[in-house]
C-alpha cells in the first residue's frame, strides 16, 4: 500500500495559496494604480474565471489520457512562472492583458489536477482532506496579511516581487509530487457525458456555477471597495485572512460535520450563508464589525462548500474520469460561473453601485440553492 505523501501535498497546497492570497487580493489595487476603469478591471481579472471555462477539462483530460497527472503540473507551473515574467516588461492595458490571458491559461488548471492527486492518494481515507487542504488556507493568510503590511509601507510595486518568489517556489515544490497507485473502480465503463447527465451531477453543477459567480464582485472589488470607505491595506489583509482563518477551522471540522448534517445539507447551508454575507458586505460596509462577522462567513461560502463539491465530484467521476471530472468542476464554477460573476460586477459597478452588485451575488447564490434543493435527492445526504 502506497503511504500518503502528506507533506509534499500540503506543502504544494501552501505555496499554490500562498499565490492566490497575494494575487487575490492585492491584484486589483495594483491595476487600479494603473488608472485603469473598474470595467477594464474587471475584464482582466475575470481572465481567470475565462480560462477556468476550458483550461482545466483540457489539461484534465490529457492527465487522464497519459497517466501523467503530476508531470502535467509541474509543466504547468513552470509555464505560470515564465508567463509572469511579462508583468515586468509592460504596463499597458493591451499587454498585461495578454501575460494575464496567459498566466490563467497554465495556473488554473493546476489545481484540479493536484486535488485529484490528492483525492487519488487518500482513497477511501477522503475525511483527511481537509488536514492537507488547510495548508494552503495558512499559505494564504501568510501571504495575505504579510503583504497588508509590506504594501501600505513600501507600496504596491512591492507586490510584483512577492508573487513572482511565490510561483518560483510553486514550480520547485512540484517536483516532490508523484501520482498515485492507480485504482480500479466498478463504474468506470460509464461515459463521461451519461455521469454528466445524472440528476445529482446537474444540481452540483449548477450549485458550483451558482456560488462561483455570487463571489464574482467579491474577488474582484472586495479590496477596492474597501479603501474606497477608508480601509488601510493591513487592514484589509487582516480580513481577509480572517475569512482563510476561518477556513481552517472548518476544514478540521469537516469529517465530524459531514457525519452529522451529510453533504447536501452542507451545501445547501453554504449557499444559504453566502447570500447572507453578500447582503452583508454591499449594505453595511462602514460598520466594521459587521464586515468582521461578513469575513467568519468565508468558512462556509469558501470553505464548507468546496470541500463538499471535492468530495461530490470524487464520488461521481471515477477512476479515468478522476482529473477530467475535477476540471470539469473547475470549469463550471470558476471558469463559466466565476466568469459570468465577474463581468456582471463590472457592468454593475459602476452603474447601479457597489450594494447592488453585491445584491446580484446574493441573488445568484440563492438560485444556486434552489436548484441544488431541487436536483439533489434527499437519500444523497452523505
Amino acid at each position: 500500500m502506497q503511504a500518503l505523501p502528506y507533506w509534499r501535498l500540503s506543502g504544494f497546497y501552501f505555496a499554490y495559496f500562498g499565490f492566490v492570497g497575494a494575487f487575490t487580493p492585492f491584484w486589483t489595487l495594483y491595476l487600479k494604480s494603473l488608472s485603469f476603469t473598474a470595467f477594464q478591471i474587471a475584464i482582466l481579472m475575470s481572465l481567470f474565471q475565462v480560462a477556468r471555462s476550458f483550461s482545466p477539462s483540457l489539461w484534465g483530460w490529457l492527465a487522464d489520457h497519459t497517466g501523467q497527472r503530476t508531470r502535467i503540473i509541474q509543466w504547468l507551473a513552470g509555464l505560470s512562472l515564465l508567463s509572469y515574467l511579462g508583468v515586468f516588461f509592460g504596463e499597458s492595458y493591451a499587454w498585461l492583458f495578454v501575460v494575464m490571458l496567459l498566466l490563467s491559461f497554465f495556473w488554473s488548471a493546476s489545481l484540479p489536477l493536484i486535488e485529484a492527486t490528492t483525492m487519488g492518494h487518500l482513497g477511501d481515507q477522503l475525511d483527511r482532506y481537509g488536514h492537507i487542504r488547510l495548508w494552503g488556507s495558512i499559505g494564504f493568510i501568510g501571504a495575505v496579511i504579510a503583504l497588508g503590511y509590506l504594501v501600505e509601507h513600501t507600496g504596491i510595486r512591492s507586490l510584483l516581487w512577492v508573487i513572482l518568489g511565490l510561483l518560483a517556489l510553486v514550480w520547485l515544490l512540484s517536483w516532490h509530487l508523484f501520482d498515485p497507485l492507480p485504482r480500479a473502480h466498478a463504474s468506470e465503463h460509464a461515459s463521461l457525458w451519461d455521469i454528466i447527465k445524472r440528476r445529482e451531477v446537474l444540481g452540483l453543477l449548477a450549485a458550483c456555477f451558482a456560488m462561483a459567480a455570487s463571489h464574482g464582485a467579491y474577488y474582484t472589488f472586495y479590496s477596492i471597495y474597501l479603501v474606497e470607505h477608508g480601509y488601510s491595506a493591513d487592514t484589509i489583509g487582516w480580513l481577509w485572512g480572517l475569512g482563510v482563518l476561518c477556513e481552517i477551522l472548518i476544514f478540521l471540522a469537516m469529517p465530524r460535520l459531514t457525519a452529522r448534517f451529510g453533504l447536501r445539507n452542507i451545501m445547501l447551508a453554504s449557499l444559504a450563508l453566502a447570500v447572507i454575507r453578500f447582503v452583508t458586505i454591499g449594505w453595511a460596509v462602514d460598520i466594521v464589525w459587521v464586515i468582521v462577522l461578513a469575513q467568519t462567513l468565508h468558512a462556509a461560502t469558501f470553505g464548507t462548500y468546496h470541500a463538499t463539491a471535492v468530495a461530490l465530484t470524487h464520488r461521481y467521476f471515477k477512476g479515468k474520469h478522476q482529473s477530467k471530472g475535477q476540471g470539469l468542476y473547475t470549469s463550471i464554477s470558476y471558469g463559466v460561473g466565476g466568469t459570468f460573476g465577474a463581468v456582471m460586477s463590472g457592468f454593475a459597478w459602476d452603474s447601479v453601485g457597489p450594494a447592488w452588485t453585491y445584491t446580484f451575488s446574493a441573488t445568484c447564490a440563492l438560485l444556486g440553492a434552489l436548484a441544488f434543493a431541487r436536483l439533489m435527492p434527499r437519500s444523497d445526504q452523505t
